[in-house]
């Protein structure tokens, strides 16, 4: 279980806990307009490990353990942190110590979902849709034949979240230069009746990927809002 960075105290991170979040670094995507590009960036995550600035996972563990009652929760977010071979049982470790735990994901390892949301280890998931089954690669910065795996493989993850009985959110961040109302109007159509669905207004963290790029209008995403309350009556508008 690699961590290459720790924040100890959010109160957005996980919706009604005061929690800690974990950051992992490695990503399979490479979204153009990532707001954690050194997470994603291979030669970043060799670099830290060359020179040992991960963080061990025992020592988050003995934070947590110091902290507990004054926080209650762990988000871990990435990268993609199911990408992490050993996530399971550190989670676990989490758990015991009396936390909740979070899970930011893509989506695209729904085995590995399925396994720690069968294990009872994770209390909430947050999931990025990214986009459309036309507009994936695009946006996901990867190639037409991985894509057309990957998408598949976030539909499952949908269901098994779904059906899950964990509490979770989808959310899609929204990129002018990607998302159109329609391709809002498509996502939510593939996330009918799911009761949170949230579109996040993109705002340059100043640690993007690759690029130039801008949010889109308010009256725009009031357009989208529109559109996914078409299938998904709850939609929100998250960053605005």
């Amino acid at each position: 279980m690699k961590i290459a960075g720790i924040q100890k105290l959010t109160l957005l991170d996980f919706p009604g806990r005061c929690a800690a979040t974990i950051f992992t670094p490695g990503c399979n995507l490479r979204c153009p307009f990532c707001h954690n590009a050194s997470l994603v960036d291979p030669s970043y995550v060799q670099q830290t490990i060359e020179h040992n600035e991960l963080i061990e996972p025992e020592e988050v563990l003995e934070f947590l353990k110091e902290r507990f009652g004054r926080l209650t929760g762990l988000a871990v977010t990435g990268g993609e942190p199911l990408m992490q071979p050993g996530i399971m049982e550190f989670l676990q470790k989490v758990k015991e110590l009396g936390y909740a735990v979070k899970l930011d994901t893509n989506g695209t390892n729904p085995e590995r979902l399925r396994a720690l949301l069968s294990a009872g280890i994770v209390d909430y998931v947050a999931m990025d849709f990214k986009n459309c089954r036309e507009k994936y690669a695009l946006t996901t910065g990867i190639s037409e034949s991985s894509a057309a795996i990957l998408y598949e493989s976030t539909l499952l993850s949908a269901d098994f979240i779904k059906k899950s009985g964990v509490e979770y959110e989808f959310r899609t961040t929204v990129v002018k230069q990607f998302h159109t109302v329609d391709d809002i109007r498509a996502i939510a159509r593939a996330l009918a009746g799911v009761p949170k669905y949230f579109l996040q207004c993109f705002e340059d963290s100043g640690d993007i990927l690759g690029g130039e790029y801008a949010a889109c209008s308010k009256e725009t995403m009031h357009e989208m809002l529109a559109a996914a309350r078409e299938f998904v009556p709850n939609a929100q508008l998250r960053g605005m």
